[in-house]
């Protein structure tokens, strides 16, 4: 027996999947527009990192402009993201496009899996049809499942019609080795939050924060070339997939060190959040000062995606 909260997330979904693409973005900019006003504590968070990032070269009323934006962003991301996931592949052509697919392309047919580091910018379920750019790969991505089985199994189910595979980090370890090893996967690994104790100390927006360096590892372990990501925004219902030039993990025959990468894919995700600061997810704790380093995070899962907001 399903529970109500079950219900009633299928009835939003199906209801937000049956009206047009322009409408359903507008609703969820309404209601992410009335949780600033209804959500204090998500909005203090976001105010804190973007006056943290951005104290010094915006004023204060920049800043609550930006996080107000960014709060309507991730309402309209979210609502996007439900309507996205029941696209057929013609209609995700005609509101995605992507450059430096080539980037990706030349490593066709030669190398058996490419990594990518991606991030929570724009509508970033998007990224699990990147496969549509770059054919010769199957994409693949890593998940944390909800505490509310049912409800996780209904994310997933819109999920998978992208063709993504999804491995649950906690329990899916095995299988994705063995995906890696068998197929020539396309293998994105959120990054940008908070990585924990296991994290490496990298700095981010000029402060050390806990960075996981999983695609890192697994670009290393499987000798896959490792790429970045970002969801651009372009208007209402439009978005721009970026991929980066490759990201060297060696260099003259010898790994490069872990942190240094780590800190390149930082570099990267700065520069996407100074092109349009309301894109990112400003509402996650990134800079915590209650943890500890203790050992890098081994190429098994990396950090998963919390949920229904990430592929």
């Amino acid at each position: 027996m399903f529970s109500p909260l079950y219900w009633i997330a299928r009835l939003l979904l199906a209801g937000l999947q049956i009206l047009p693409m322009q409408l359903v973005a507008r609703l969820g900019r309404a209601c992410g527009a009335l949780a600033y006003w209804l959500d204090p504590r998500h909005r203090r968070v976001a105010m804190e990192n973007l006056t943290a990032c951005f104290g010094t070269e915006k004023s204060p009323a920049e800043i609550r402009a930006i996080a107000r934006e960014n709060f309507r962003r991730i309402g309209e991301n979210f609502a996007s993201a439900a309507k996205t996931a029941s696209f057929s592949t013609a209609q995700i052509r005609a509101c995605v496009e992507w450059t430096g697919a080539e980037h990706l392309a030349r490593h066709l047919p030669g190398d058996h899996n490419a990594v990518v580091a991606i991030g929570h910018f724009g509508n970033f379920e998007l990224y699990a049809h990147t496969s549509l750019a770059v054919p010769g790969f199957q994409c693949a991505t890593t998940y944390r499942a909800l505490p509310h089985p049912a409800l996780d199994a209904l994310i997933q189910q819109f999920r998978l019609k992208s063709g993504c595979l999804f491995f649950e980090r906690r329990r899916d370890k095995m299988a994705l080795r063995q995906a890696l090893n068998q197929q020539r996967l396309l293998l994105g690994l959120l990054v940008d939050q908070h990585a924990g104790g296991k994290g490496l100390p990298v700095p981010f927006f000029g402060r050390t924060c806990s960075t996981s360096a999983a695609p890192v590892l697994f670009a290393q372990r499987y000798h896959a070339p490792l790429h970045i990501a970002i969801c651009h925004r372009l208007a209402v219902g439009r978005w721009q997939i970026e991929i980066s030039p490759e990201i060297p993990v060696r260099h003259e025959g010898h790994l490069r060190p872990v942190e240094e990468v780590c800190a390149e894919i930082n570099r990267a995700y700065e520069a996407a959040i100074r092109r349009d600061p309301a894109n990112w997810f400003w509402v996650h704790r990134r800079w915590k000062t209650s943890w500890r380093h203790h050992n890098p995070v081994a190429p098994g899962m990396g950090t998963g995606s919390p949920a229904i907001s990430s592929p």
